[in-house]
Protein backbone atom coordinates (compact mmCIF):
# COMPACT_ATOMS: atom_id res chain seq x y z
CA UNK A 1 0.00 0.00 0.00
CA UNK A 2 1.65 3.61 -0.64
CA UNK A 3 2.13 5.65 1.58
CA UNK A 4 0.03 9.17 2.01
CA UNK A 5 3.40 11.18 1.83
CA UNK A 6 6.46 10.70 -0.16
CA UNK A 7 8.86 9.72 2.66
CA UNK A 8 12.32 10.68 1.54
CA UNK A 9 16.09 10.86 3.70
CA UNK A 10 18.84 12.71 3.11
CA UNK A 11 22.43 12.26 4.65
CA UNK A 12 24.64 14.81 4.97
CA UNK A 13 28.81 14.48 4.93
CA UNK A 14 29.47 18.19 5.23
CA UNK A 15 30.45 19.49 8.89
CA UNK A 16 28.81 21.95 10.79
CA UNK A 17 25.62 22.72 11.98
CA UNK A 18 23.70 24.13 9.13
CA UNK A 19 21.62 22.07 7.15
CA UNK A 20 21.81 22.80 3.30
CA UNK A 21 23.99 21.87 0.44
CA UNK A 22 27.26 23.22 0.64
CA UNK A 23 29.09 26.06 -1.48
CA UNK A 24 31.01 24.14 -3.63
CA UNK A 25 33.85 26.81 -5.82
CA UNK A 26 32.93 26.21 -9.52
CA UNK A 27 29.83 23.99 -9.00
CA UNK A 28 26.49 25.37 -11.24
CA UNK A 29 24.67 23.55 -8.41
CA UNK A 30 25.89 24.51 -5.31
CA UNK A 31 28.17 27.44 -6.55
CA UNK A 32 26.09 30.23 -6.25
CA UNK A 33 26.80 32.64 -3.43
CA UNK A 34 23.59 32.87 -0.90
CA UNK A 35 22.45 29.84 -1.66
CA UNK A 36 25.14 27.81 0.24
CA UNK A 37 26.50 26.79 3.43
CA UNK A 38 30.33 26.12 3.85
CA UNK A 39 31.42 22.83 3.66
CA UNK A 40 34.28 20.75 5.08
CA UNK A 41 34.28 17.74 2.92
CA UNK A 42 35.94 16.22 0.08
CA UNK A 43 33.27 13.92 -1.11
CA UNK A 44 31.95 14.53 -4.55
CA UNK A 45 28.53 14.74 -3.36
CA UNK A 46 27.90 15.96 0.22
CA UNK A 47 24.51 15.10 0.12
CA UNK A 48 23.42 11.47 -0.83
CA UNK A 49 19.74 10.40 -1.06
CA UNK A 50 18.98 7.59 1.31
CA UNK A 51 15.09 7.07 0.29
CA UNK A 52 15.38 4.26 -2.09
CA UNK A 53 17.53 1.94 0.51
CA UNK A 54 15.44 3.15 3.73
CA UNK A 55 13.34 0.26 5.45
CA UNK A 56 11.74 1.88 8.55
CA UNK A 57 12.20 5.13 10.30
CA UNK A 58 11.47 5.98 13.90
CA UNK A 59 11.18 9.55 15.00
CA UNK A 60 10.32 10.69 18.85
CA UNK A 61 10.07 13.94 20.52
CA UNK A 62 8.68 15.49 23.13
CA UNK A 63 8.26 17.12 26.51
CA UNK A 64 8.83 14.83 29.40
CA UNK A 65 5.95 15.11 31.86
CA UNK A 66 7.66 13.63 35.01
CA UNK A 67 10.93 16.17 34.59
CA UNK A 68 8.86 18.64 32.50
CA UNK A 69 10.91 19.93 30.43
CA UNK A 70 12.04 19.52 26.33
CA UNK A 71 13.97 16.49 25.73
CA UNK A 72 15.85 15.89 22.28
CA UNK A 73 14.39 14.73 19.83
CA UNK A 74 15.96 11.39 18.46
CA UNK A 75 15.41 8.82 15.13
CA UNK A 76 16.68 5.58 14.17
CA UNK A 77 16.68 5.10 10.73
CA UNK A 78 17.12 1.17 8.90
CA UNK A 79 19.40 0.96 5.76
CA UNK A 80 19.73 -1.98 3.87
CA UNK A 81 23.41 -1.84 2.95
CA UNK A 82 23.81 -4.59 -0.31
CA UNK A 83 27.70 -3.91 -1.25
CA UNK A 84 28.63 -2.77 2.19
CA UNK A 85 28.89 1.23 1.38
CA UNK A 86 27.24 2.03 4.29
CA UNK A 87 29.02 -0.15 7.07
CA UNK A 88 31.85 2.83 8.33
CA UNK A 89 34.57 -0.16 8.92
CA UNK A 90 34.42 -0.45 4.86
CA UNK A 91 37.78 0.84 3.86
CA UNK A 92 36.80 -0.21 0.29
CA UNK A 93 33.28 2.04 0.42
CA UNK A 94 33.00 5.14 -1.27
CA UNK A 95 31.97 7.12 1.85
CA UNK A 96 35.12 5.99 3.69
CA UNK A 97 36.54 7.77 5.83
CA UNK A 98 33.31 9.80 6.02
CA UNK A 99 31.08 8.19 7.45
CA UNK A 100 31.62 9.34 10.92
CA UNK A 101 29.27 10.58 14.14
CA UNK A 102 27.56 14.30 13.97
CA UNK A 103 26.92 13.92 10.46
CA UNK A 104 23.36 15.50 9.49
CA UNK A 105 20.46 13.83 8.43
CA UNK A 106 16.99 14.73 7.50
CA UNK A 107 13.49 13.26 7.52
CA UNK A 108 11.17 14.89 5.22
CA UNK A 109 7.20 13.96 4.06
CA UNK A 110 5.85 15.31 1.02
CA UNK A 111 2.63 15.84 -0.45
CA UNK A 112 1.43 17.09 -3.47
CA UNK A 113 0.72 20.68 -1.80
CA UNK A 114 2.97 20.39 1.34
CA UNK A 115 6.32 19.33 2.53
CA UNK A 116 7.73 18.99 6.53
CA UNK A 117 10.54 17.94 7.92
CA UNK A 118 9.80 15.63 10.25
CA UNK A 119 13.14 15.00 11.92
CA UNK A 120 17.11 17.34 11.50
CA UNK A 121 19.30 16.13 13.56
CA UNK A 122 23.20 14.48 13.72
CA UNK A 123 24.22 11.29 13.75
CA UNK A 124 25.39 9.55 17.31
CA UNK A 125 25.53 6.02 16.32
CA UNK A 126 25.84 3.50 13.59
CA UNK A 127 25.02 -0.20 14.38
CA UNK A 128 26.00 -2.58 12.13
CA UNK A 129 23.97 -5.84 11.53
CA UNK A 130 24.07 -8.91 8.90
CA UNK A 131 20.47 -10.83 8.19
CA UNK A 132 20.76 -14.63 9.61
CA UNK A 133 22.32 -16.06 6.56
CA UNK A 134 24.97 -12.92 6.58
CA UNK A 135 24.53 -12.33 2.74
CA UNK A 136 22.96 -8.93 3.52
CA UNK A 137 23.78 -6.01 5.69
CA UNK A 138 22.06 -3.38 7.00
CA UNK A 139 23.01 -0.29 9.23
CA UNK A 140 20.72 1.66 11.92
CA UNK A 141 21.78 4.84 12.03
CA UNK A 142 20.68 6.89 15.52
CA UNK A 143 20.66 10.47 15.17
CA UNK A 144 19.57 13.21 17.62
CA UNK A 145 18.64 17.10 16.74
CA UNK A 146 20.99 19.90 18.34
CA UNK A 147 19.78 19.65 21.50
CA UNK A 148 22.82 17.07 21.21
CA UNK A 149 25.24 20.06 19.90
CA UNK A 150 24.18 22.24 22.88
CA UNK A 151 24.77 19.48 25.50
CA UNK A 152 28.24 18.38 24.23
CA UNK A 153 29.17 21.98 24.12
CA UNK A 154 30.06 23.88 27.19
CA UNK A 155 30.62 27.72 28.47
CA UNK A 156 31.88 29.74 30.93
CA UNK A 157 31.65 33.32 30.53
CA UNK A 158 28.74 34.33 27.74
CA UNK A 159 30.00 37.69 25.82
CA UNK A 160 27.76 40.68 26.11
CA UNK A 161 25.51 39.35 28.73
CA UNK A 162 25.08 41.75 30.84
CA UNK A 163 22.48 42.44 33.92
CA UNK A 164 19.29 43.39 32.57
CA UNK A 165 18.56 41.38 29.37
CA UNK A 166 15.60 39.78 28.07
CA UNK A 167 15.76 36.02 28.27
CA UNK A 168 15.28 35.61 24.74
CA UNK A 169 18.21 37.39 24.03
CA UNK A 170 20.43 36.02 26.52
CA UNK A 171 19.79 32.71 24.96
CA UNK A 172 20.66 34.26 21.91
CA UNK A 173 23.84 34.79 23.20
CA UNK A 174 24.48 31.48 24.16
CA UNK A 175 23.56 30.01 21.28
CA UNK A 176 26.12 32.54 19.21
CA UNK A 177 28.69 31.82 21.87
CA UNK A 178 28.61 28.21 20.73
CA UNK A 179 28.56 29.21 17.39
CA UNK A 180 25.16 27.88 16.47
CA UNK A 181 23.81 29.21 12.98
CA UNK A 182 22.16 32.40 13.29
CA UNK A 183 19.68 31.34 10.26
CA UNK A 184 18.39 28.45 12.65
CA UNK A 185 16.65 30.42 14.89
CA UNK A 186 13.33 31.90 16.07
CA UNK A 187 13.98 33.25 19.01
CA UNK A 188 11.31 35.99 21.02
CA UNK A 189 12.70 38.76 23.23
CA UNK A 190 10.87 37.08 26.40
CA UNK A 191 9.57 39.29 29.25
CA UNK A 192 11.50 38.23 32.10
CA UNK A 193 15.26 39.83 32.60
CA UNK A 194 18.01 38.33 33.66
CA UNK A 195 21.45 38.80 35.78
CA UNK A 196 24.66 39.01 34.83
CA UNK A 197 25.63 35.77 33.72
CA UNK A 198 27.51 34.04 36.45
CA UNK A 199 30.26 32.87 34.25
CA UNK A 200 30.24 29.17 35.69
CA UNK A 201 31.27 26.17 34.20
CA UNK A 202 28.34 24.59 32.51
CA UNK A 203 26.91 22.86 29.47
CA UNK A 204 25.28 25.52 27.05
CA UNK A 205 22.38 23.43 27.38
CA UNK A 206 21.99 24.11 30.89
CA UNK A 207 22.41 27.64 30.60
CA UNK A 208 19.95 28.14 27.79
CA UNK A 209 17.43 26.07 30.02
CA UNK A 210 18.47 28.28 33.12
CA UNK A 211 16.84 31.23 30.65
CA UNK A 212 14.05 29.29 29.74
CA UNK A 213 13.03 28.43 32.82
CA UNK A 214 13.75 31.56 33.87
CA UNK A 215 10.93 32.89 31.53
CA UNK A 216 8.82 29.91 31.45
CA UNK A 217 8.92 30.10 27.88
CA UNK A 218 9.84 27.02 25.91
CA UNK A 219 13.29 26.38 24.18
CA UNK A 220 13.39 23.41 21.53
CA UNK A 221 13.97 22.33 17.94
CA UNK A 222 11.08 21.66 14.98
CA UNK A 223 11.26 19.66 12.48
CA UNK A 224 13.77 21.61 10.25
CA UNK A 225 16.43 21.65 13.17
CA UNK A 226 15.30 25.61 13.67
CA UNK A 227 16.06 26.21 17.68
CA UNK A 228 12.16 27.69 19.00
CA UNK A 229 12.08 30.24 21.73
CA UNK A 230 8.46 31.16 22.70
CA UNK A 231 8.35 33.42 25.44
CA UNK A 232 6.19 32.91 28.61
CA UNK A 233 3.30 35.11 27.02
CA UNK A 234 2.82 33.62 23.72
CA UNK A 235 2.86 29.87 25.67
CA UNK A 236 0.30 30.88 27.85
CA UNK A 237 -2.16 32.65 25.03
CA UNK A 238 -0.94 29.56 22.84
CA UNK A 239 -4.11 27.77 23.97
CA UNK A 240 -6.19 30.29 22.68
CA UNK A 241 -5.96 29.46 18.59
CA UNK A 242 -8.68 27.12 16.72
CA UNK A 243 -8.47 23.55 17.74
CA UNK A 244 -7.89 20.80 15.62
CA UNK A 245 -10.90 17.79 16.26
CA UNK A 246 -9.79 14.57 16.96
CA UNK A 247 -13.12 12.22 17.41
CA UNK A 248 -15.08 9.19 16.82
CA UNK A 249 -17.55 10.85 14.57
CA UNK A 250 -16.76 13.22 11.50
CA UNK A 251 -12.67 15.08 13.10
CA UNK A 252 -9.92 12.85 12.72
CA UNK A 253 -9.92 9.11 13.48
CA UNK A 254 -7.76 7.63 16.24
CA UNK A 255 -7.01 4.59 18.08
CA UNK A 256 -4.85 3.56 21.45
CA UNK A 257 -6.06 6.95 23.85
CA UNK A 258 -4.16 6.53 26.52
CA UNK A 259 -6.36 7.83 29.50
CA UNK A 260 -4.46 9.26 32.33
CA UNK A 261 -5.66 10.21 36.36
CA UNK A 262 -2.78 10.60 39.11
CA UNK A 263 -1.20 12.79 41.06
CA UNK A 264 1.87 13.02 39.12
CA UNK A 265 1.61 16.19 37.77
CA UNK A 266 0.67 18.18 40.74
CA UNK A 267 3.12 20.80 42.31
CA UNK A 268 1.61 22.45 45.06
CA UNK A 269 4.61 23.94 46.75
CA UNK A 270 7.10 25.68 44.87
CA UNK A 271 10.57 27.43 45.73
CA UNK A 272 12.68 29.51 43.68
CA UNK A 273 16.13 30.87 44.15
CA UNK A 274 17.99 33.27 41.86
CA UNK A 275 22.17 33.48 41.91
CA UNK A 276 22.30 35.23 45.20
CA UNK A 277 18.98 35.98 46.58
CA UNK A 278 16.98 33.91 48.82
CA UNK A 279 14.69 31.42 48.08
CA UNK A 280 10.97 32.44 47.38
CA UNK A 281 8.11 30.21 48.05
CA UNK A 282 4.80 29.91 46.76
CA UNK A 283 2.22 27.34 47.91
CA UNK A 284 -1.56 26.65 47.26
CA UNK A 285 -2.81 25.63 50.43
CA UNK A 286 -6.22 24.52 49.19
CA UNK A 287 -3.87 22.10 47.32
CA UNK A 288 -1.97 20.36 50.00
CA UNK A 289 -4.60 20.24 52.14
CA UNK A 290 -5.98 17.91 49.68
CA UNK A 291 -3.16 16.07 47.93
CA UNK A 292 -0.54 16.22 50.82
CA UNK A 293 2.72 18.46 50.01
CA UNK A 294 3.77 18.39 46.22
CA UNK A 295 7.29 20.05 45.75
CA UNK A 296 9.52 21.63 43.53
CA UNK A 297 12.67 23.61 43.70
CA UNK A 298 14.87 25.36 41.53
CA UNK A 299 18.49 27.03 42.47
CA UNK A 300 20.41 29.31 40.95
CA UNK A 301 18.21 30.67 38.26
CA UNK A 302 19.09 34.03 35.93
CA UNK A 303 16.24 36.14 37.17
CA UNK A 304 17.12 39.29 37.98
CA UNK A 305 15.23 39.61 41.08
CA UNK A 306 13.49 37.75 44.28
CA UNK A 307 10.00 39.59 43.58
CA UNK A 308 10.61 37.71 39.68
CA UNK A 309 11.60 34.49 41.64
CA UNK A 310 8.46 34.65 43.56
CA UNK A 311 6.38 35.33 40.17
CA UNK A 312 7.70 31.85 38.75
CA UNK A 313 6.80 29.74 41.90
CA UNK A 314 3.52 31.27 41.70
CA UNK A 315 3.09 30.88 38.02
CA UNK A 316 4.01 27.26 38.26
CA UNK A 317 2.30 26.48 41.02
CA UNK A 318 -0.62 27.99 39.68
CA UNK A 319 -0.48 26.01 36.55
CA UNK A 320 -0.16 22.16 38.66
CA UNK A 321 -2.30 22.83 41.93
CA UNK A 322 -4.83 20.75 40.45
CA UNK A 323 -5.05 17.00 38.98
CA UNK A 324 -7.92 16.25 36.32
CA UNK A 325 -8.51 13.33 34.02
CA UNK A 326 -5.52 13.74 31.11
CA UNK A 327 -5.29 12.03 27.61
CA UNK A 328 -1.53 11.93 27.39
CA UNK A 329 -1.49 10.35 24.15
CA UNK A 330 -3.54 8.69 21.08
CA UNK A 331 -1.90 7.08 18.13
CA UNK A 332 -3.28 8.41 14.30
CA UNK A 333 -3.04 6.21 11.57
CA UNK A 334 -2.15 8.92 8.04
CA UNK A 335 -3.33 5.06 5.66
CA UNK A 336 -6.20 5.83 7.03
CA UNK A 337 -8.04 7.76 4.21
CA UNK A 338 -10.19 10.23 6.56
CA UNK A 339 -7.12 11.62 8.10
CA UNK A 340 -5.39 14.27 6.32
CA UNK A 341 -2.21 13.98 5.46
CA UNK A 342 -1.03 17.93 5.64
CA UNK A 343 -2.91 18.23 8.57
CA UNK A 344 -0.83 15.34 10.43
CA UNK A 345 2.95 16.11 8.98
CA UNK A 346 2.14 19.70 10.34
CA UNK A 347 1.24 19.32 13.75
CA UNK A 348 4.17 20.67 15.89
CA UNK A 349 4.32 21.69 20.21
CA UNK A 350 1.80 23.72 20.72
CA UNK A 351 -0.33 22.80 17.87
CA UNK A 352 -3.91 22.64 19.89
CA UNK A 353 -6.32 19.65 19.81
CA UNK A 354 -9.24 18.98 20.72
CA UNK A 355 -9.55 15.38 21.75
CA UNK A 356 -13.54 13.98 22.27
CA UNK A 357 -14.38 9.84 23.39
CA UNK A 358 -17.51 8.37 23.48
CA UNK A 359 -17.10 6.40 27.00
CA UNK A 360 -18.85 2.81 27.08
CA UNK A 361 -21.99 4.12 29.16
CA UNK A 362 -22.39 6.89 25.94
CA UNK A 363 -21.16 10.26 28.07
CA UNK A 364 -18.49 11.82 25.81
CA UNK A 365 -15.44 13.41 27.54
CA UNK A 366 -13.55 16.44 25.23
CA UNK A 367 -10.01 17.47 26.19
CA UNK A 368 -8.92 20.97 24.48
CA UNK A 369 -5.26 19.77 25.08
CA UNK A 370 -1.87 20.78 23.36
CA UNK A 371 1.03 18.31 20.73
CA UNK A 372 3.83 18.25 22.98
CA UNK A 373 5.28 15.45 21.68
CA UNK A 374 4.96 13.49 18.11
CA UNK A 375 6.39 9.79 17.70
CA UNK A 376 6.61 8.44 14.31
CA UNK A 377 6.83 5.19 13.13
CA UNK A 378 7.17 4.76 8.95
CA UNK A 379 8.27 1.63 6.97
CA UNK A 380 6.94 0.51 3.45
CA UNK A 381 3.55 -0.41 4.74
CA UNK A 382 3.24 1.94 7.98
CA UNK A 383 3.02 5.40 8.13
CA UNK A 384 1.32 6.29 11.90
CA UNK A 385 2.33 8.92 14.44
CA UNK A 386 1.87 8.86 18.07
CA UNK A 387 0.83 12.39 19.64
CA UNK A 388 1.47 13.20 23.53
CA UNK A 389 -1.00 15.65 24.38
CA UNK A 390 -1.03 18.29 27.51
CA UNK A 391 -2.64 20.82 29.48
CA UNK A 392 -0.78 24.17 28.77
CA UNK A 393 2.26 24.20 30.65
CA UNK A 394 2.26 27.77 31.54
CA UNK A 395 -1.57 28.89 32.47
CA UNK A 396 -2.35 32.22 31.96
CA UNK A 397 -5.58 34.68 31.86
CA UNK A 398 -7.02 35.17 28.41
CA UNK A 399 -9.52 38.10 27.60
CA UNK A 400 -12.60 36.53 25.59
CA UNK A 401 -11.64 32.83 26.95
CA UNK A 402 -14.40 30.68 28.26
CA UNK A 403 -11.79 28.75 29.91
CA UNK A 404 -9.15 31.38 30.92
CA UNK A 405 -10.98 34.35 30.88
CA UNK A 406 -12.13 34.15 34.21
CA UNK A 407 -10.69 36.39 37.24
CA UNK A 408 -9.10 34.58 39.74
CA UNK A 409 -8.92 31.50 37.71
CA UNK A 410 -6.23 31.93 35.77
CA UNK A 411 -2.34 33.11 36.50
CA UNK A 412 -2.23 36.86 35.65
CA UNK A 413 1.32 36.95 33.27
CA UNK A 414 3.73 39.26 34.83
Amino acid sequence: MALPADISVSFDFSSGATFGYPFTIGDAKNGVLGTGTLGGTTVVEPIVDLTSIVRSITIENGRNIQSDTYQAGTAVIRVYDNDGSWNPQNTSSIYYPYLVPLRKIRVAATTSTAQEFLFSGYTTEYRYYYDQAENVGYVDIYAADAFRLLNLAQVTTVADSGAGQATGTRIGKILSQVSFPTNMRTISTGQSLCQADPGTLRTSLEAVKNAEFSEQGAFYFDGSGTAIFKSRNEVASSISGTPIDFNQTGGIPYKNLVFAFDDKLIINTASMQRIGGTAQVYQNAASVTKYFPHQYSAQNLVIDTDANALNIAATYVATRAETVIRIDAMTVDLLDPAVPTNTMIGLDYFTNVRISNIQPNGSTIVKTLQVQGLKWEISPNVMQCTVTTLEPIVDGFIIGSAERGIIGVSAMTY
